[in-house]
């Protein structure tokens, strides 16, 4: 009978402490998209000064020993030639001003290629993704990370305008080293203001996005691919 007792209490111990456990959960995780809406409020009315991405790099050259001089001033969307960003959605999210966020057909794609590989190679990222990995994620590529990758993707469509995310996109993106945003790369790889960029050099800033401390503006591949973004834009 006191076998039977203990037992009894010992089951109710257990379910107390899974009961404990995931009302913790429940409470962290709560906690998680509180600040995440806060930070992308935040957004609405205010331009940031630093994101992970410019974090990051910073760390690395420290690690490296090398200098780190950060290069990023802010040009507002409105002041920016048409071309600039029509040259951007082309050649990173075609239909930035339709989806909500996520590219479905892009994202199952992505995930047959990381299954038949093994490996997360692609990731399907719209230009939200892209900015939601920019100002507040690593460059880690993981499920885990995609999630929380996805997590800030649906607040920056929810609370911000397509406009207001193309600008905080175009002006915390890495452009080349040190460089961040579209004002300071068009000084650095061609030494005018972006507000004075034409249809050739816009395109050559879009086509090094993915990669823009392995390509030049001056490379055979960002010339190919320039050429492209500019055929389909219709220029």
């Amino acid at each position: 009978m006191a076998k039977k007792k203990t037992s009894k209490r010992s089951r109710f111990r257990i379910r107390g402490l899974l009961l404990k456990g995931l009302l913790f959960i429940v409470a962290a995780l709560s906690l998680i998209l509180l600040v995440t809406v806060l930070q992308v409020y935040w957004l609405r009315d205010h331009n940031p000064k630093s994101t992970s991405w410019m974090r990051l790099r910073k760390v690395e050259a420290k690690e490296a020993g090398r200098k780190f001089e950060l290069k990023h001033s802010w040009t507002p969307l409105k002041q920016l030639p048409r071309h600039v960003i029509n040259a951007t959605i082309a050649a990173e999210d075609g239909d930035f001003y339709k989806h909500h966020g996520f590219d479905w057909t892009a994202i199952k794609k992505a995930y047959a290629q990381n299954e038949k590989t093994g490996r997360i190679k692609r990731g399907g990222s719209t230009i939200s993704q892209q900015l939601a990995k920019n100002l507040y994620l690593s460059p880690s590529r993981s499920y885990v990370r995609k999630l929380r990758e996805g997590i800030i993707t649906y607040f920056l469509e929810k609370l911000l305008t397509k406009d207001r995310i193309m600008e905080l996109y175009l002006n915390c993106i890495e452009f080349g080293p040190g460089v961040f945003g579209i004002e300071e790369a068009a000084k650095y790889h061609f030494g005018i203001s972006a507000r004075k960029l034409n249809i050739e050099q816009a395109c050559k800033l879009a086509a090094i996005i993915p990669s823009p401390l392995r390509y030049k503006v001056t490379g055979p591949y960002v010339i190919r691919r320039a050429g492209r973004i500019a055929r389909a834009i219709g220029k």
